[in-house]
């Protein structure tokens, strides 16, 4: 089979070489999955350069999450089991963790439905306890995480305030649904947001970038508000002041979703009957910019890291073929 693998660490599209391999074998309760469709995650370009909390033996396969075929034809969800990651033919992932992909959704669409929407509903219901009427700030509202809490957040009753970065991710932030999108290039967030908000500043705040947008949702959170710490994608990971934390009375909430399937692996499943709900009704649907073949991973990785893209980008093995994604 035909898998991307990275021997040494460094920029994806410098390590990752696309290889001829043998099909990996399913270790004790782990299954062989045909990869139907691999969604990049900001993950895979950190495990490339060596900065991700997993450090898989070299080499290995990045690509952390998938939809899959099993032997009897099923469709489902998996976190492959590294170092044989999703970016190629096939993966191998823990059986008791396969969730089945929702009917409503293509494998483009179901790939992309699990760590990214997993994250955002258990940062948004479970940590931040988002209640309809409430206003949701979300930074990075047109990449992969932030969409989907965009979407999760329209769907639980909240007024939502997108922050992107350039007129092309606005028009996206748009359509996704923003009842207010800030573009950070062209206009003064803190200012924008206290604008909208009448001065009172946003209940939740949503942030997967880190950096200078941390210090701006600390200017923005409303009282008793709440920020969810999701990620550092700027890569600069701030040193939050308790002592302001303190004086406005607002809550630092972190989130490391992984944690669930050894700490509360039931959780996951719950939350995954409340996204196949939601998909099935409409209220949800993964923003699936591109649909890439196998042959085009390693750039689509790259155009991952560089923050150039919109939405989610999916590998889809068929594609090499000509076959419907």
């Amino acid at each position: 089979m035909q898998a991307w693998q990275v021997h040494q660490l460094g920029e994806p599209s410098e390590v990752m070489r696309l290889q001829d391999v043998e099909r990996p074998v399913p270790g004790a309760g782990q299954v062989l999955l045909k990869v139907r469709a691999a969604n990049i995650n900001f993950p895979d370009a950190l495990m490339c350069r060596g900065h991700y909390q997993v450090r898989p033996p070299l080499p290995f396969t990045p690509g952390v999450e998938i939809c899959g075929e099993m032997e009897d034809g099923h469709r489902v969800l998996a976190n492959p089991a590294l170092p044989y990651g999703g970016f190629a033919e096939y993966a191998v992932a823990d059986a008791a963790a396969l969730l089945p992909a929702p009917d409503a959704l293509d494998d483009a669409e179901a790939a992309a439905l699990h760590i990214g929407y997993q994250t955002g509903w258990f940062g948004l219901h479970r940590r931040a306890r988002l209640e309809a009427g409430e206003t949701l700030l979300v930074h990075a509202a047109a990449g992969g995480v932030g969409s989907a809490a965009v979407q999760l957040g329209k769907a639980a009753g909240a007024t939502v305030i997108g922050v992107v970065g350039g007129a092309d991710k606005a028009a996206v932030a748009r359509e996704l649904g923003c009842d207010v999108v800030i573009d950070r290039r062209t206009q003064d967030v803190i200012a924008a947001v206290k604008e909208a908000t009448g001065g009172r500043g946003a209940d939740v705040i949503y942030d997967p970038v880190g950096g200078e947008a941390y210090t701006q949702s600390t200017k923005v959170v409303a009282f008793e508000g709440r920020i969810v710490v999701v990620g550092f994608a700027s890569g600069s990971i701030p040193s939050p002041a308790l002592n302001h934390a303190l004086v406005k009375n607002y809550a630092i909430l972190g989130l490391h979703w992984g944690l669930y399937g050894t700490k509360n692996p039931k959780l996951i499943q719950h939350c995954h009957e409340q996204l196949t709900e939601l998909a099935t009704r409409g209220a949800i649907k993964p923003l699936v910019s591109e649909r890439v073949p196998l042959s085009g991973g390693g750039a689509a990785v790259q155009r991952v890291a560089d923050g150039v893209t919109t939405g989610r980008v999916v590998v889809v093995p068929s594609l090499e073929n000509g076959a419907a994604a």
